[in-house]
């Protein structure tokens, strides 16, 4: 099993930035993907970025060149710089872990993120 914590949300302007942060702990496997997804009230969950232990990257479209995902594979910490935010970001941000090889994705309880105009 593995436990995830997310931390770092919080009230911000637009145009504002915020830092996410998420460790991982318990059965840890090296080769994996960990990422940020992120849920509007009303809306599905959806991907926002995706970085393998290799250090490959994933972004959707519409954080491309305004937010950063990173991670510390020796802390098992993913990280998630966020910048030119906007109120439409606003939404309840999860990490993800996930073994490569399986289908089972393990979720934090999600750390909110609010932008104001």
């Amino acid at each position: 099993q593995v436990q995830l914590v997310e931390s770092g949300g919080g009230l911000v302007q637009a145009g504002g930035s915020l830092r996410l942060s998420c460790v991982a702990s318990g059965m840890i496997f090296r080769v994996n993907t960990m990422g940020w997804y992120r849920q509007a009230p009303g809306k599905q969950r959806e991907m926002v970025a995706t970085i393998t232990s290799g250090g490959d990257i994933d972004y959707v479209d519409f954080v491309k060149g305004r937010f950063t995902i990173s991670r510390d594979n020796a802390k098992n910490t993913v990280y998630l710089q966020m910048s030119s935010l906007k109120p439409e970001d606003t939404a309840l941000y999860y990490c993800n872990y996930k073994r490569f090889g399986s289908p089972i994705s393990n979720w934090g309880q999600g750390t909110q993120v609010t932008v104001s105009s």
